[in-house]
């Protein structure tokens, strides 16, 4: 794929959907940083659940402590691997107090020191609460990246440095949304929706022919 395909495919998302954002509930770097490691193996949908009830009883690194693994649990019970996502969750939370003044760090170092927050978990914080560039690759971003051929990658690390070095500059902000969304909604696993594809005619998908 040339560079004047990924101009016209970020062009075309931008104009699509010009102010994307994370399909989480938040409204603080706190909040976000809890619910994506809590999304790990779950849906945003699920995760949205869990903290609506959470949040207005705990929403700060000492609320939360307060509550315990126990008390964590029977709000986030609903989501998969609750159990070692409470734990983890109440290490971060006591680690944000001890070390960082419970504020969640703006830097990769500090955030995947944190139980629970890999690259990708780190990347989606750094880019989502604090303006930064990265490229948190998960299982839509990877598809779409290889499907479209937009950064063809062998695994998850191949794709993020990838798209960091293939997607023009003034796309990088929001293409990590943008590449979620339409992961997430037309370019799905088993039935991408290509006859509803607004990059369909720049895809370089050689079987899109066979979901119109």
């Amino acid at each position: 794929m040339n560079k004047a395909k990924r101009i016209e495919i970020f062009s075309r998302f931008r104009e699509a959907n010009p102010n994307p954002e994370t399909e989480l509930n938040y409204s603080n770097p706190f909040e976000l940083l809890i619910a994506v490691i809590l999304s790990a193996q779950a849906t945003d949908v699920g995760v949205n659940k869990a903290t609506d009830k959470l949040y207005p009883v705990a929403n700060t690194p000492e609320a939360i402590l307060a509550l315990g693994v126990d008390g964590l649990k029977n709000y986030i019970k609903t989501i998969g691997l609750f159990n070692s996502k409470a734990e983890n969750v109440i290490k971060t939370c006591r680690l944000l107090i001890e070390k960082h003044n419970s504020i969640v760090p703006d830097n990769r170092e500090d955030l995947e020191a944190l139980p629970g927050v890999g690259r990708k978990t780190a990347n989606v914080v750094l880019n989502t609460a604090f303006g930064q560039i990265a490229m948190a690759v998960d299982t839509h971003i990877f598809r779409v990246s290889n499907r479209t051929g937009i950064a063809p990658g062998k695994n998850v690390v191949e794709v993020e440095n990838r798209l960091m070095r293939l997607v023009p500059k003034e796309f990088l902000q929001d293409a990590h949304h943008w590449l979620i969304l339409h992961g997430r909604y037309t370019c799905v696993a088993r039935k991408p929706r290509c006859g509803a594809c607004i990059i369909e005619d720049l895809c370089e998908f050689k079987q899109k022919s066979d979901y119109q």
